[in-house]
């Protein structure tokens, strides 16, 4: 068994006799994903966890009916009834722990010798495995936010408050919720091709992506500059369609800031990821 499984994952043209090529990296990484059952079994829970979770939210909205506003003005877009913390918190944390599974697996069962010795170029199989992880979670996380977000609004407009596509603010909720998933699973898979050892991977990948926003305030600006440097409060800020308000006394990202957020941390710890691959012995 152990011997059919290592050559279903080995890339065709290492039986071909030609030196592998990225998209065959690539190919033999998806064969790898989509053979195990618990990763379809986890990503259909999560789904149904987080879109349940913004069901509930609607459902338990107190404010259809905002003080002060009359019934001929259009109704606010309430962002965390469409995409509730506790929700997403969630799918941070089991999309991170599978994007760490991919690299620690390697490691745990000594797959990583064979895919070493088929594959010298151990950089360009930390790519594969990002491209391949990037992959199904982007999709993963653009179903996710739009069935959140039209659930929710189905059921707001049962009390005439649900909002479209096109109002401000919902497009960039959508696309910051759907891109949260794939950056939190390639911030997990740094994190293991990093650390290679499952308990101390899942400590740190839930302290840097759900405990670390939690432990800055935002009430003085250093404080406040870490705490937006974290991928929770990008999403935050991203998903929130107001401004700071006037007699605020706390700091707020900026929303070009944390866009860059978004683009910096699966970008430093796949780049850690690759270095350390490359000098280190498997």
């Amino acid at each position: 068994m152990t011997t059919l499984s290592h050559r279903t994952a080995t890339p065709s043209s290492t039986r071909t006799g030609r030196p592998p090529r990225f998209a065959d990296l690539v190919r033999s990484e998806w064969i790898k994903t989509r053979s195990l059952r618990s990763t379809w079994w986890t990503i259909a829970l999560i789904s149904l966890f987080v879109i349940g979770s913004a069901a509930v939210a609607a459902i338990a909205n107190n404010n259809l009916a905002a003080p002060g506003r009359s019934g001929q003005e259009p109704p606010a877009f309430q962002p965390f009834t469409a995409f509730p913390q506790a929700g997403y918190m969630t799918l941070m944390l089991v999309a991170g722990a599978i994007g760490a599974l991919g690299a620690v697996s390697e490691y745990s069962n000594g797959m990583i010798r064979t895919t070493t010795v088929a594959v010298p170029a151990r950089g360009s199989v930390v790519l594969a495995k990002a491209v391949t992880t990037a992959g199904l979670w982007a999709t993963v996380g653009t179903v996710i936010s739009l069935g959140s977000f039209l659930t929710a609004q189905a059921i707001l407009d049962a009390e005439h408050a649900g909002v479209p596509l096109t109002h401000p603010g919902v497009l960039r909720a959508l696309a910051a919720s759907a891109l949260l998933a794939p950056l939190c699973a390639l911030v997990g898979l740094g994190l293991g091709f990093l650390l290679r050892h499952g308990a101390a991977t899942m400590i740190a990948g839930t302290f840097v992506l759900l405990i670390l926003p939690t432990l800055f305030s935002t009430s003085t600006r250093w404080s406040a500059s870490v705490n937006h440097s974290t991928l929770m409060a990008a999403w935050k800020r991203l998903v929130q369609n107001w401004g700071p308000a006037p007699d605020s006394l706390a700091f707020m990202p900026t929303v070009s800031g944390s866009w860059l957020m978004y683009a910096l941390w699966p970008l430093i710890s796949l780049t850690l990821a690759v270095v350390l691959v490359r000098r280190r012995d498997v």
